[in-house]
């Protein structure tokens, strides 16, 4: 059975780091766009951060730049997000997820629209990031 699974969440203190990872099985990921997103109780999901398939492109939401770095690793069929410095505010449930068909990585990631939550091929059940002050 084709599916994601994160793992690598937890509970932080403020300024600190996290690597979140995302593993795939039953379905190569070197094929497929990727991205992290988050969605916190009450809000709509938001992309956090994709890359394409094509060439490792990366797009990042304002918010994870310079402090969080998606990344992945075709031999371990996983995808990985470097967090630093995380805020109170990063605190929320984060969810990979992997789409073949994806238009450009912008797109993937909701940027300056709505994630296409239901255009993704693959989505993750999620990992919770508590980041405490």
């Amino acid at each position: 059975q084709a599916q994601l699974v994160e793992s690598g969440g937890g509970l932080v203190q403020s300024g600190g780091s996290l690597r979140l990872s995302c593993a795939a099985s039953g379905f190569d990921l070197v094929y497929y766009g990727v991205g992290w997103f988050r969605q916190a109780p009450g809000k709509e999901r938001e992309g956090v951060s994709c890359m394409s398939s094509s060439d490792n492109t990366t797009y990042y939401a304002g918010f994870a730049k310079g402090r969080f770095t998606i990344s992945k690793d075709n031999a371990k069929n996983t995808v990985y997000l470097q967090m630093n410095n995380l805020v109170p505010e990063d605190t929320t449930v984060y969810y990979c997820a992997a789409d073949y068909f994806y238009s450009t990585i912008q797109t993937m990631c909701g940027a300056g629209t709505r994630v296409p939550y239901r255009g993704m091929d693959y989505w993750g059940r999620g990992t919770q990031v508590t980041v405490s002050s």
